[in-house]
């Protein structure tokens, strides 16, 4: 019987420290979609470089920071300007504030159809009234791509003219990635004759991407990483930013046309 209880005692023992092991190598991370496509090709590099291993959520830009607001717990939070609010809940190590990259919201088409003029403010206000249809992700759910468009179209003095032919897909892409992904999809499909989002998001088949909207109409989303004040591994954390920000991530991040650093 004594036998039985000192081995039942040790399998316990290895079983926590199985567990504790686990998660000392295990770096939670949360992020906006727009970084989605860079993040998870440089994940693997950076598994095997450290033996650390990346467990990452993706979501809104809008949800994503009020995941660091409440405090949840993970090791390396991406979030976007305005950072005020962030670095004041204490949620976040403000020393470790680490730009990554930029993003620009740009036009795509159907594969093969005309590509519109988007090189100047006046350009574009054409493109988008003459335009049939219109797609882009829906800010009410957080989507920093479709508050961007919004707060745009205001400027631009056309949002009446242009909200009866656009759609703001809820839903979300295939392996859950967000409205962006939904809507190079409904643009590969016909079913919008123009869509509106991060580049860093248009990765469907079937469409052509125009090219970015020019600055003076919409300036890029810069994206920032933190070490979580909560994080249970710091080090890894620190670790996992250092190649976010490093030139192997910078060249992955120009391949998707996104600007690396500030």
């Amino acid at each position: 019987m004594r036998r039985i209880l000192l081995s039942a005692l040790a399998l316990a023992l290895m079983l926590t420290a199985s567990r504790v092991t686990f998660a000392q190598t295990e770096v939670t991370l949360i992020a906006p979609g727009g970084i989605r496509a860079p993040i998870e090709q440089l994940i693997p590099g950076f598994e095997k470089k450290t033996g650390y291993k990346v467990k990452a959520t993706f979501g809104s830009g809008g949800g994503t920071k009020q995941q660091v607001l409440r405090g949840d717990v993970f090791d390396v939070p991406i979030v976007q300007p305005p950072l005020p609010d962030v670095i004041a809940s204490g949620n976040v190590v403000e020393s470790t504030a680490t730009p990554l990259a930029s993003v620009a919201v740009g036009v795509a088409v159907k594969k093969g159809s005309p590509h519109p003029d988007i090189s100047s403010t006046e350009a574009v206000k054409k493109m988008l009234l003459s335009a049939k249809s219109i797609v882009c992700p829906d800010a009410a759910t957080g989507a920093a791509a479709g508050v961007s468009i919004n707060e745009m179209l205001k400027r631009l003095g056309i949002d009446d003219q242009i909200e009866p032919k656009l759609t703001r897909p809820k839903g979300t892409g295939p392996g859950g990635a967000g409205g962006g992904a939904v809507v190079s999809v409904m643009v590969g499909k016909g079913e919008a004759e123009i869509g509106m989002t991060f580049i860093s998001e248009m990765n469907d088949p079937g469409i052509d991407i125009v090219g970015p909207l020019p600055r003076e109409v919409l300036p890029w989303t810069p994206l920032v990483g933190f070490v979580s004040a909560h994080a249970k591994n710091p080090e890894a954390a620190k670790a996992l930013l250092q190649y976010l920000s490093s030139p192997e991530a910078a060249a992955v991040y120009k391949a998707l046309g996104m600007q690396p650093g500030k």
